[in-house]
């Protein structure tokens, strides 16, 4: 534990500090007339540092009147491994401020937060949990993470780490049936955003990919962000990053930091997870330069083009079938998500011509690229996705002859086995553990061929049997 200097400006400490040490938690100044104690957790590849560096959710607390403390987690481990050690410091400052603290936690920081809870005993020192869009059911960015093609993207620039894995949706799905039965002791509130913030910004390629999922703010979708039997404060139009700004979302939770709130748990039927059939997904690696082509079918609306690669890119261009070649625009460096450190070049095409289309890229340097083809198109909601445990298939009411390719990467404990599959015959037969699904389709519609990535992960119990959240 350490203490801030009680002379310090509120805003001011942790604005030169590392970017944190596992296990250590820190004091912020004491206002004039102390209120209840907050204890801020950061989320997945983050620090303590992130509540007051360009973020005034410390001052903001502060100036508020409330004890506050901070706590640097793992920031790439489990919420095992986090929820073990959050609970054992949880204890100290309790045990420091006399009470029992509220907690406000960000992203996978809601996460370790309930693991702390209710698999390790630490309710007894908090009073009640404030999650600013955690994913609770998991995150579609890190099923894409660990997908097929993704692959030598996210080797290269170390995107593969524990708590990207246990944050696949069928690793959360597991953890959801762990955990929502034992919870309860402590009431919980959830927060969520709609915003992936500016055109060509850290967010904006996040929130396109999940825009297939549904509202999200570019690194979590809503529904994931809601929590059986937690009441939902509000839906706002916050990204990842600005939801747990202080000037952004204090006001909004405030309220409920008093120890005299209630706690109006509503429980949702409605279910966090939704197949994802607008995309068209394509990886691997290249030496100084790559190709792609990607079929556009009859009647798609719009295409949205994401380029991601592990260095930056001297050209990205787009050609479509009349041979028009556009420049796909650079966006900032990926810094807030599952691809942290990735350059990205997006672009989008209103109204596409039908037909065969190619993106090509020319670098001075060998690497590895993702790219990701987002379709808004009538076929998208006629395409019916069914997984169970003898494999994935697809059906249409529109499109005949669909054939699938579907390759599984399987998790037990961490250790990967990959499988290539073909059809719909497919059986997960590697044991307990979560099998991340890569299913390619393709087939003609009108006269055209057409193709869609579906990516999913699932969870097989003991039993051989798939677990549904």
């Amino acid at each position: 534990m350490f203490l801030f200097p009680s002379w310090s400006l509120a805003g001011d400490f942790g604005k030169d500090d590392p970017s944190g040490n596992p296990g250590e938690w820190y004091v912020g100044t004491n206002p004039a007339a102390p209120k209840q104690p907050i204890l801020f957790v950061h989320g997945l590849n983050s620090s303590s540092n992130t509540w007051w560096n360009e973020n005034d959710m410390y001052d903001v607390a502060y100036r508020s009147g409330y004890k506050t403390a901070f706590i640097d987690l793992y920031p790439q481990k489990d919420m095992w491994a986090n929820g073990a050690m959050l609970a054992a410091k949880l204890e100290e400052i309790y045990d420091y401020f006399g009470e029992k603290v509220v907690v406000v936690a960000h992203s996978k920081g809601g996460i370790d937060t309930q693991s702390a809870l209710v698999h390790f005993g630490a309710d007894r020192y908090v009073s009640k949990v404030i999650t600013l869009s955690s994913p609770h059911h998991g995150s579609q960015l890190a099923d894409l993470a660990y997908s097929n093609w993704a692959g030598w993207l996210a080797a290269i620039i170390g995107s593969k780490n524990e708590a990207t894995a246990s944050l696949q949706t069928g690793s959360m799905s597991q953890f959801r049936t762990q955990t929502d039965g034992r919870s309860g002791k402590v009431p919980f509130y959830t927060m969520g955003g709609t915003s992936w913030g500016g055109f060509g910004g850290s967010l904006y390629w996040g929130g396109l990919y999940l825009s297939g999922y549904g509202s999200n703010d570019g690194a979590v979708t809503i529904a994931s962000s809601r929590l059986p039997n937690a009441q939902e404060v509000a839906i706002g139009k916050w990204d990842h990053k600005t939801v747990k700004e202080g000037s952004s979302t204090f006001s909004i939770f405030q309220s409920l930091l008093s120890s005299s709130s209630t706690h109006d748990a509503i429980s949702r039927k409605e279910s966090a997870l939704k197949t994802n059939t607008s995309s068209f997904i394509r990886g691997g690696e290249y030496k100084e330069h790559a190709d792609e082509t990607f079929w556009v079918e009859v009647g798609a609306e719009r295409i949205m083009i994401d380029w991601l690669a592990s260095n930056s890119m001297e050209d990205v261009y787009l050609t479509s079938p009349d041979g028009k070649v556009t420049a796909l625009k650079p966006s900032k460096k990926d810094q807030e998500s599952y691809f942290d450190g990735a350059f990205h070049h997006v672009g989008t095409v209103e109204n596409p011509i039908e037909g065969e289309w190619k993106v090509s890229s020319l670098s001075k340097e060998p690497g590895a690229y993702l790219l990701n083809v987002g379709f808004t198109s009538p076929l998208n909601d006629d395409l019916v996705v069914t997984t169970t445990e003898k494999g994935v298939s697809v059906q249409s009411s529109i499109v005949s002859g669909i054939t699938e390719h579907t390759k599984f990467e399987f998790y037990p404990k961490g250790k990967p086995l990959s499988q290539s599959v073909k059809g719909s015959d497919a059986v997960f037969n590697g044991g307990e553990g979560t099998y991340n699904l890569t299913t390619d389709i393709e087939s003609d519609f009108k006269g055209k061929p057409f193709n869609r990535t579906i990516i999913q992960s699932v969870y097989l119990n003991q039993n051989g049997q798939i677990v549904k959240q």
